[in-house]
C-alpha cells in the first residue's frame, strides 16, 4: 500500500506518456516524463509543450521532463514503453529502478515470441521486488489532455495497492476503477487492437454499420475465449478494458488501430502506411501473438488469423470476409 506517493516517474514521452504525465502532475503529483531525447525533453521544460507527439497541447507548467535514466529511480514508475520494446527496456535500466518499486504499466500488447504479457516482463526481468499494476481502458491520449471525462481500470493482484493507485490516479476528468483480475486487463487492452484492425478494414472496404457491429461483437467473444483460457474474470470483457476499449478503438477515428485498418481496406500496402505513420500499430505484432496464444491455447480466432494473413502474407481482405462469413454455421 502506499501511503503517499512521494515522486512518480511515466517512462515514455509518446502520446499516452505525455498524456497521463500531465494528467498526473494536474492531481498535483510531482511527476517527471522521462524520454531518450535529451532535446524533447528540454523542449518541453521550456515550452510545455512536447514537440513531437501531441504537439498541440499544452502541458501543465510544473511537469518536468528528463533524458536523466537517474529519474527512472523514483517509486512509481508508470510504463508507457512500447510492449515489443519493454522487455529490453526494463533490462537496460534496471539498475536505476528503485528497490522496491511500483509499476503501473500503461502500454498494451503481447510480446511476440514468448507470448508474454507486460506483467511477465516485469517479472523476468526486475524480479519480485517490483509490485506491479496495469492501467487500461477507453483513454484516447487527446481526449485526457483536453480533459474531457474519461474512466479506465488498474488492476493489481494486491488490494490494497491497487485501491491505493486508484485513489492517486483519479481526479475530476479521470475515474479509475480497480481490479485483480491483472491478466483479464491486459489480454483485453492487448487483443483489442486487433480486432480494431479488423474493424477498420470493414469501413475501408465500404461496409456498412451491421458489419462493424458483427465485428465488434464477434471480436469480444474471441477475446473473452482467450481470456478465460488464461485464466481471466469472464465479466472482466464486459467492463472497461474489454468492451469498454474495444468499442473506442473500432470505432473511433484517433485509433491507429483502426486507421491501419481503414487504408489495409481501401488498397494500401501495410508498408506505405507505417512509412505515412512513422510507426506500425501495435495491433499489428499483438495479431502474431494472439494467434500463437490461441493455438497454444487450443481456442480458435478466425478475426485474429484472418488479420495476420492479412498483414503478414499479404491476402485480400474481401478474400478474408469471404472466408469468416462462410465458415460453418454454429450456435452463438
Amino acid at each position: 500500500m502506499l501511503d503517499s506517493i512521494a515522486e512518480i516517474c511515466v517512462a515514455g514521452g509518446g502520446s499516452w506518456g505525455t498524456a497521463l504525465a500531465h494528467h498526473l502532475t494536474t492531481c498535483g503529483l510531482p511527476t517527471t516524463l522521462w524520454l531518450r531525447d535529451e532535446a524533447a525533453a528540454l523542449a518541453i521544460n521550456r515550452e510545455h509543450r512536447n514537440p513531437r507527439y501531441v504537439s498541440s497541447f499544452d502541458l501543465h507548467p510544473a511537469l518536468r521532463a528528463t533524458s536523466d535514466p537517474a529519474a527512472l529511480g523514483a517509486p512509481l514508475v508508470v510504463l508507457a514503453v512500447p510492449c515489443q520494446q519493454l522487455r529490453g527496456w526494463l533490462t537496460r535500466h534496471a539498475d536505476f529502478f528503485h528497490e522496491r518499486p511500483v509499476f503501473v504499466d500503461a502500454s498494451k500488447g503481447l510480446e511476440v515470441g514468448t507470448l508474454a504479457s507486460p506483467g511477465r516482463m516485469v517479472a523476468e526481468t526486475v524480479g519480485e521486488r517490483a509490485r506491479y499494476a496495469a492501467l487500461s481502458g477507453p483513454s484516447f491520449a487527446a481526449e485526457v489532455l483536453r480533459g474531457l471525462p474519461t474512466a479506465v481500470v488498474l488492476a493489481c493482484a494486491d488490494e490494497a495497492l491497487g485501491a491505493s493507485l486508484r485513489d492517486a490516479f483519479s481526479g475530476p476528468n479521470f475515474r479509475c476503477y480497480s481490479s485483480t483480475d491483472v491478466i483479464g486487463v491486459e489480454l483485453g487492452g492487448a487483443l483489442k487492437n486487433v480486432v480494431a484492425i479488423a474493424a477498420g478494414m470493414c469501413d475501408g472496404l465500404g461496409f456498412g454499420h451491421n458489419s462493424r457491429a458483427a465485428l465488434i461483437a464477434r471480436g469480444l467473444a474471441e477475446i473473452s475465449r482467450i481470456g478465460e483460457a488464461c485464466g481471466a474474470r469472464p465479466s472482466t470483457f464486459m467492463g472497461l478494458s474489454g468492451l469498454g476499449d474495444l468499442t473506442l478503438t473500432c470505432t473511433g477515428d484517433l485509433s491507429r488501430n483502426r486507421q491501419v485498418g481503414l487504408r489495409l481496406g481501401r488498397g494500401e500496402s501495410l508498408e506505405a502506411i507505417a512509412g505515412d505513420l512513422g510507426m506500425v500499430a501495435e495491433g499489428v505484432a499483438t495479431a502474431d501473438a494472439a494467434c500463437a496464444l490461441a493455438r497454444r491455447l487450443g481456442v480458435e480466432a478466425p478475426i485474429a488469423e484472418a488479420v495476420r494473413a492479412i498483414v503478414r502474407e499479404g491476402r485480400s481482405p474481401a478474400e478474408e470476409v469471404r472466408r469468416l462469413m462462410t465458415r460453418g454455421l454454429r450456435e452463438e
